[in-house]
């Protein structure tokens, strides 16, 4: 099992740590405001401390996550020396949360793997759901490349993978299937896309793809 560190207990970063430790990760926390830690030992190791000493961070066991997300970001300069203490701890994958390009840009040259705008982000993925009625979710991974999460094209419906030709049919790949349970109170199972897996009407698709392929199927 993964071990992700998160770094400031915001908005973002608490709903982050609460989402990941509801899908069975553990999840590390620190933040220096105590209530704070308090709320979040209910499902995440908590700690009180000040993550631009790298002593602090080090002692919570930071380096040995798999992957810390720096969700700091008001304090521009506790990012920026958090991101970097975490590189010194060598670990192996760090995501910092940025306010805007110039940040983003400064993040990244500290050493940070990944760069998110969570509020931009949020505002591109509402308009594409807007705008395109097919697509229910969608993240931008990389210039010219997305995640989506779709519905089945009418067209497919009923077909198995390999009948549907997917990949050849849309340009995109299938990364997974979200199937309805038969409770509709409990939540949708996820199905590794086999070739003889029949497409339900109802099923979610999680696709990989050019953007450009996702606004043609859509």
């Amino acid at each position: 099992m993964k071990r992700i560190g998160i770094v400031g207990a915001g908005r973002f970063g608490m709903a982050l740590a609460e989402s990941l430790a509801n899908a069975g990760t553990e999840v590390l926390l620190i933040d220096r405001n105590r209530p704070a830690m308090q709320n979040a030992s209910e499902f995440a190791t908590a700690l009180q401390g000040d993550a631009t000493q790298p002593h602090v961070l080090e002692e919570a066991g930071f380096g040995e996550c798999d992957l810390v997300v720096v969700a700091i970001g008001s304090n521009i300069e506790a990012s920026m020396m958090v991101t970097a203490n975490c590189k010194e701890l060598g670990v192996p994958n760090v995501v910092a949360k940025a306010t805007s390009e110039l940040h983003g840009k400064i993040l990244r040259r500290i050493g940070a793997d990944t760069v998110v705008y969570p509020d931009r982000d949020s505002a591109h993925r509402l308009a594409r759901a807007i705008a395109n009625h097919d697509v229910i979710d969608f993240l931008e991974i990389s210039d010219g490349y997305s995640i989506a999460e779709i519905d089945v094209p009418e067209a497919l419906r009923g077909k198995t993978l390999a009948e549907a030709n997917f990949r050849s049919a849309t340009g995109m790949t299938v990364l997974c299937i979200r199937r309805a349970a038969a409770d509709p109170m409990k939540p949708r199972t996820v199905v590794v896309p086999q070739a003889d897996s029949v497409l339900q009407p109802d099923d979610k698709l999680i696709v990989f793809g050019e953007t450009r392929k996702l606004d043609e199927l859509s």
